[in-house]
Order: structure tokens, then sequence, then C-alpha cells
């Protein structure tokens, strides 16, 4: 926290840069916004109203604000080519989920800056508090080896970083059937908030089911309008040879007459007399604690966590202080796998991932 602030280029102008934007207003001590740059002057102004920022014309222009990171966050059939330019003006960057369209934009998108080493991914699912307090039990050991994980809450690239994340898998070829089916269910909420409207109307639910090999598998399951609907739950299953975590409760062998049940709990600051202010301060599992916000004191949500914490990894990786926060290796092979299950669906049939040449990249 004592490290100046990330100097952050911003290309791009919709919902995602404004929640950057947003982020850094509230982190004044983590990030600095050098410039913002848009499709156009106008719609980059609109953008940087009453928020003090500079607007830039051209990408030369934002790196002569002298970004230590830029921030791609335009249309994922525009992103590719800001990001090659970018990478070849000598920019570190870091681009929006997916980074390419499709498996052949993908493999452009590798073959062009792939072996740069300058390209991150603001893959931030992982990093949410009670998922990073999950995956720490997990990788404690305490399910002894994990062969399954079942997700339903959010869409194929940012499941399969999950799957993968807890499986600790990298580049391994999946099996992959999948169907979809439509019924009606309501949507009162969107982005901008609530819609006044209970009109049931069709969403498509898509299941998957994915063979990693060696004994791993996968879940996914998803509701169109899942990750914002209130009507929805969100799910998270992990199956390994000494237990499994449901959400957040836990059941474990701790040895060869004892089953453990246990929950991961939440401190949340400002409930009732509380006067600390609405925060959350820490997340335990049996005593320990096993997340602790880095951000007290800032009031943010568990979004706005995980991009700040996904920030402040990418400001040590840029200093190389740090390790790369979710290189682009990473988010390709998620998008890889998130593909095959639309071609699943598609076609009816089961599919098989390839072997990609990002494949080597991966642990």
């Amino acid at each position: 926290m004592d490290a100046a602030p990330l100097r952050l280029g911003v290309v791009g102008t919709g919902f995602r840069a404004g929640l950057f934007l947003d982020l850094a207003a509230r982190v004044p001590h983590l990030v600095e916004v050098t410039g913002v740059l848009g499709r156009s002057r106008t719609s980059a102004e609109a953008l940087v109203a009453g928020r003090g920022l500079s607007v830039v014309d051209d990408l030369t222009g934002l790196l002569r604000t002298s970004p230590e990171l830029v921030l791609v966050a335009v249309p994922v059939a525009a992103a590719p080519t800001v990001v090659t330019d970018l990478v070849a003006h000598g920019a570190r960057v870091l681009t929006e989920t997916p980074p390419a369209p499709d498996l052949d934009g993908l493999r452009a998108l590798w073959d062009a800056v792939g072996a740069s080493g300058r390209v991150e991914v603001a893959e931030q699912y992982l990093l949410f508090p009670h998922t990073a307090a999950r995956l720490r039990v997990v990788r404690d050991g305490l399910l002894g080896d994990v062969t399954s994980v079942q997700v339903s809450s959010t869409q194929t690239y940012h499941a399969m970083s999950l799957v993968r994340g807890f499986l600790g898998v990298g580049a391994a070829p999946a099996r992959v059937v999948a169907s979809a089916t439509t019924a009606p269910l309501a949507d009162p909420i969107a982005r901008p908030g609530w819609t006044g409207d209970a009109t049931p109307r069709p969403q498509t639910t898509t299941v998957a089911t994915f063979d990693l090999g060696d004994g791993r598998s996968a879940l996914y399951d998803f509701t169109q309008t899942q990750t914002r609907n209130p009507l929805r739950t969100r799910r998270l299953v992990v199956r390994g040879s000494l237990g499994e975590l449901v959400d957040d409760r836990v059941v474990r062998l701790a040895d060869a007459t004892t089953v453990l049940t246990s929950s991961v709990e939440r401190r949340q600051t400002g409930h009732q007399q509380d006067v600390q202010g609405l925060d959350l301060d820490q997340i335990s599992f049996e005593g320990r604690v096993v997340f602790r916000n880095p951000f007290v004191g800032s009031r943010l949500s568990d979004e706005e966590v995980a991009l700040a914490t996904l920030l402040a990894q990418a400001r040590d990786w840029v200093r190389d202080d740090g390790p790369e926060p979710y290189p682009l290796a990473e988010a390709a092979q998620d998008h890889l796998l998130g593909l095959a299950i639309g071609e699943a669906v598609r076609t009816g049939r089961p599919v098989k991932t390839t072997r990609e040449a990002w494949a080597g990249a991966l642990a």
C-alpha cells in the first residue's frame, strides 16, 4: 500500500472502462489514470465528465501520458488490433475478457503478441473474496486431490477460469458435451438497476460437462441472465478425494474415523451497532483467516475488491516486483474451453479441444 499509484492509461468508453475509472476514484492510492482514449473524442469526454481526467486523441497521445500499463476495454472484435498496436509501441497491456472473439482470433493474437510477455487479461473471478478464500482452503489440501468442479454463476470463459483454477489444470485437452434449453424466467434487474418489470421471458440455460482426463471433470450450468438475476443463485461445488466444498460449507475427512463439517465465515463490519462502517473485514475457516481485505476503509464491493486486487498485482508485475496477474495464455485457454461449449450446443455433438500454441506457457 506504500507503493506509488499505478499509472494507468485507458482505451474504451463503455461499461467496463467506467467501472475501472470509478474504482480508481475510490482507491487513488492504488491507481492514477493518466488519460482516456475513446472511439471518438465526444464519447471519451462524456465518460470522463466530472472525473477530472484527460482525454487523448490517439494511442500515441495516450502513450505520451507515460502510463505504466494500458487497460484495453473496447468491444472484443476491436481489442486484438488495439492490443497488438500497443505492444508494438512497447506498452504493457491489461485487456478485457475475452481477449479475442473466436478461436482464429485467439490464435492470431497469440502469434502476434504471445511471446512478448506484455499482455495480461482482466480476469478477476478467482480474486473475488469468497472465491479466493475457498481456493485457499482447497489449495491447502483439505479436500485431498481435487477431481471435480461444478460452477453455476457466470458465463463460459469466467466459469472456465474458476474450473481450471480449482482443478489446477493447465492446457489439458477436454471432451465437452453440452445442451441448451429455453424456459420463462423473470429478469427484474438490469445493469442500471430494477426494471419494474416482473414479466417472465424466454431465457436459455446451457449445461455442459467436461472430461479433462486423469479422472478430472467439470459441470457448467448457466442461465442467460444469471450473473445479475436475483432469482437464480450462484453455486460452486468442489469435490476431492477427502471431502467436498459446497458454496461456503465444507465436509472433509480429518482422520480415519473423523468427519468434520465446517463453514467459510465472512466478517462484515457496519452491521447493527458496529460503528466501523460497512466493509468486508476478513473471511475465516476453522478459526484461521483465509482472506483478509487489503482495501479496508475503501468500502468496496466484492467485485471491486477483486478488480483492485488485480490492479495491485498488475502494478507489482509492471515494476518487476511480482508475478503476472493473469497471463494471456491462461485467458486464451479459458476462452478455448468456453467456445467449445458453444460449438457442442450448435452441433449437438461432443467436442474435443486441441493443444494450442499457448499451451507451452501454461504450467
